[in-house]
């Protein structure tokens, strides 16, 4: 009878634990490219990225799956995020709230600067909106206790700042821009634990010469790309050739603040380019690529972009790039290309043909046609300031 009564409160004791024990944990990221993902979808490009997020931000981790958490953002929203991008953090326990302060918009070229206080380093998400131009971002777990917005008249750029608490932990602020084209943003956490939005002014000459231009050659080193159909030519000596022409045909209109992400045959991971970039600043950034398909029958020039304020250089680039007699492939959005993935500047990845093509390949194969192309990149991005000046 002691026996089976021990056993009873054994089990007891069991289950108690098992229903009072917590059934998540914290963590935070680490390093500087660490990504929230919508879902657990994954395609040759991997999953849909909701957005990137500074180091240190606390994350409550709710599930697992394989090399992923599943982590509750606020009631109502979750994501997930790979697990190399984070680490525990051993005893943390749950604050009933998180409040956010005043804020404070101030400007010093190139940008202006919205300053949020927020009490703990809690996610967020921003998104591009246009008519009207406006970056709205969303802060998780954050419930307002902001009773002044300070707007400085030295912001250059911001027309207007104004929140929204859409949810009793979701605070959604909204930054108006006075451009209609968006020059890009960044969000981090400072020192002192506040939130900062980084929004780029718009130059304040519209001039190719005085813009800051990178310029990417794909793949490159141990990373070969698509091969040509029938030549073999390998994808990275030719974007590589062709990244030279455009550099050379920027130069040669008076463009001098140029940088290459590579000028020579070598291995470049996707971080350590955006982490190159990072560190320029440009004021935009061009990626040169060569498509290839299953069919060979399938040709044509087509340029991408992610967010919905960058598109316009895009779509100038790609009416110059058919003008060299290519057939449109298409301009592409929401497109999860890591070059695509920063907002801080605006991005346009060139697919320049298919090489998988037997008339497209051909023509790729004659420095010619390089040259060619490396003028109608030149002259998209010059009708992209044109339209602006307008």
């Amino acid at each position: 009878m002691k026996r089976v009564l021990l056993l009873f409160m054994v089990g007891f004791l069991q289950m108690q634990a098992q229903q009072t024990a917590p059934g998540f944990f914290f963590v935070k990221t680490i390093g500087p490219l660490a990504f929230l993902k919508y879902g657990l979808g994954e395609d040759r490009l991997g999953g849909a990225k909701q957005g990137f997020l500074d180091s240190n931000i606390l994350l409550k981790v709710v599930d697992s799956n394989g090399i992923s958490y599943r982590v509750q953002l606020s009631r109502n929203h979750s994501a997930w995020i790979e697990k190399q991008y984070t680490v525990r953090i051993p005893g943390k326990q749950p604050a009933p709230y998180h409040l956010t302060g005043s804020m404070r918009l101030r400007g010093a070229r190139p940008f202006d600067t919205l300053s949020i206080s927020v009490d703990e380093r809690l996610p967020y998400r921003t998104q591009q909106q246009i008519n009207p131009s406006r970056i709205v971002l969303d802060i998780y777990g954050a419930t307002s206790n902001t009773n002044w917005i300070t707007q400085l008249q030295t912001a250059k750029e911001v027309k207007n700042v104004y929140y929204e608490q859409v949810e009793d932990d979701l605070l959604r602020v909204y930054i108006d821009l006075k451009h209609a084209q968006h020059w890009g943003h960044t969000v981090y956490y400072d020192s002192l634990g506040r939130l900062q939005v980084l929004i780029k002014q718009q130059p304040p000459v519209l001039d190719i010469k005085k813009l800051r231009i990178a310029i990417d050659a794909g793949h490159g080193g141990d990373n070969l790309g698509a091969s040509g159909l029938r030549s073999k030519a390998l994808e990275k000596d030719y974007t590589l050739k062709i990244a030279k022409q455009v550099q050379a045909r920027l130069k040669k209109a008076g463009v001098y603040q140029l940088f290459m992400t590579r000028s020579t045959d070598t291995t470049l991971e996707m971080p350590q380019r955006i982490q190159l970039l990072k560190y320029y600043q440009p004021d935009i950034l061009v990626s040169i690529h060569l498509n290839s398909a299953g069919s060979d029958a399938v040709r044509g020039t087509s340029t991408y972009y992610r967010y919905i304020g960058f598109r316009p250089l895009s779509v100038a680039i790609l009416k110059q790039m058919e003008t060299l007699g290519l057939k449109e492939y298409g301009n592409v959005g929401n497109f999860n290309f890591s070059l695509n993935g920063p907002t801080a500047y605006p991005n346009c990845l060139v697919e320049v043909a298919f090489l998988s093509n037997a008339e497209d390949e051909k023509r790729i194969l004659d420095p010619k046609f390089h040259a060619a192309v490396a003028n109608k990149i030149y002259l998209g991005i010059r009708d992209w300031l044109a339209q602006l000046n307008k």
